[in-house]
């Protein structure tokens, strides 16, 4: 049996399976730690091994982890993580406490195992500071009603979400009405045209500015490329008979049909005009690509699996993705049936050049020369939003969209979800770009429930 020397001053943390089919390599995550796997955990991720899906991936993959640590160990022992100044894991059996929370919930369940296997650590490991470590918010809150300390996974999450809010877009004010006059005439002026004296350091990122002269009725949209450090005019241009209603769509709908960026995700809330926006400038370059994806997660809105619902697997899928259709169909209704524009709609369609599926029928393709929309990403891991994109190929465009604070995955929030994950990881590079859209176009009835509900 191998003994484990302790410092007292090292905490163990307590694995919950939540946060385990989000990260598999959270268990090297906890520094000098040492790491405890209940027992009940093991037997819920056997549970998940089988599927396609990014939890059935993760829990395989910690499995594997698990049996490359173990080595000729015994697990219910003290086992080294690999690693200079890591600590130790290991697997916790059911515990017998005088403590039990499955008779003080009054209820036998995974979670009140789970419970348990910490308070039995809290008995045993006097000397040390026992953390449960879950993406469950309840599981949480039991957990310090038992007083247990207990927190939320925090590697991978936005330490500052409100630096995330404000990328991609400015204002400039005040500048000399030449400097205006002149981008409208050449289309393009340096960035020392504009900035001046006014910033020691230029932007890193591609941002979208409202360029404000000195006189009142003096201004003009444009996007600032940080590669080339030049100003480019924006022009309120339309797609695919789509025209943009306020300057944020504006300055979307030019990165969706700019061809030198590749990567960009629009947020905003519901009625803002996000994929309303992508697919129009998707069709309007269908010569451009092979092939339109345009797909989602699919979320169930209850407690249930959609194996519950009645009907084959298309009708258990059709309510989810319905929205999407609804825009495609919105964009159709622009033409009247005898143009040829409404029934080039319908032609990609049937020649399947335009698709729109569950994401989960995507995962694993390659994506070259496809224009790939992904909505809904704000229920996407970062782990599922860096497998999609390590899935581009040559003359492949991704666009995201979604509002990181409308999230349906029950583990997920705001600074943990992988479209704030990419916005924040990808806001410097020059094949990305991002906005956010905050004004309404859907009707006034919706911006009414977006404003005073």
């Amino acid at each position: 049996m191998l003994k484990k020397t302790t410092n007292s001053a090292s905490k163990i943390f307590v694995l919950d399976t939540s946060v385990i089919l989000y990260d598999h390599h959270s268990i090297m995550n906890f520094a000098e730690h040492d790491v405890v796997i209940p027992i009940t955990v093991l037997e819920e991720l056997d549970q998940f091994k089988k599927g396609n899906d990014t939890k059935n991936f993760e829990s395989r993959e910690f499995i594997r982890l698990l049996d490359k640590l173990s080595q000729n160990h015994m697990i219910q022992n003290w086992t080294p993580l690999n690693g200079k100044n890591k600590g130790s894991f290991k697997i916790m059996m059911n515990p017998d406490n005088k403590l039990n929370a499955n008779e003080i919930f009054g209820e036998e369940k995974n979670d009140h195992k789970i419970l348990n296997a910490a308070l039995s650590l809290k008995q045993t490991e006097i000397n040390r500071k026992v953390v449960l470590v879950s993406k469950d918010i309840n599981l949480r809150l039991k957990a310090k009603s038992l007083d247990i300390a207990a927190e939320d996974y925090e590697t991978g999450k936005i330490k500052n979400i409100s630096e995330i809010e404000n990328t991609g877009k400015g204002v400039i004010d005040n500048l000399d009405n030449n400097i205006i006059n002149s981008l409208y005439e050449k289309g393009v002026l340096e960035g020392k045209e504009v900035f001046g004296k006014r910033r020691k350091n230029l932007p890193q990122n591609n941002t979208f500015y409202i360029l404000k002269g000195i006189e009142s009725n003096a201004s003009i949209l444009a996007f600032y490329q940080s590669q080339q450090n030049l100003f480019s005019k924006i022009s309120k241009t339309k797609a695919y008979n789509v025209s943009p209603k306020n300057a944020e769509q504006a300055f979307a709908l030019h990165a969706i049909l700019d061809p030198e960026i590749k990567l960009l995700t629009i947020q905003g809330v519901a009625g803002t005009g996000k994929t309303l926006l992508a697919l129009a400038g998707a069709l309007e370059q269908r010569k451009e690509y092979k092939q339109i994806f345009l797909a989602r997660p699919i979320v169930p809105l209850s407690n249930k699996d959609i194996g519950y619902l009645p009907g084959d697997i298309k009708s258990k899928l059709n309510p989810y993705m319905e929205p999407l259709w609804d825009n495609l169909k919105f964009i159709q209704n622009q033409y009247q049936e005898s143009d040829k524009e409404y029934q080039r709609i319908t032609d990609m369609i049937n020649q399947e050049k335009l698709v729109i599926q569950p994401l989960a029928y995507i995962r694993g393709r390659s994506l070259s020369n496809i224009f790939f929309i992904v909505d809904e990403a704000q229920n996407l891991t970062p782990h599922e939003v860096k497998t999609i994109i390590t899935r581009a190929g040559e003359n492949t465009k991704i666009i995201f969209t979604g509002d990181v604070f409308q999230i349906d995955t029950p583990y997920l929030d705001s600074q943990s979800n992988g479209l704030s994950y990419l916005i924040d990881r990808a806001r410097n590079h020059s094949l990305y770009a991002h906005i956010k859209l905050e004004k309404g176009e859907r009707s006034e009835l919706a911006n009414l429930a977006n404003e005073l509900l």
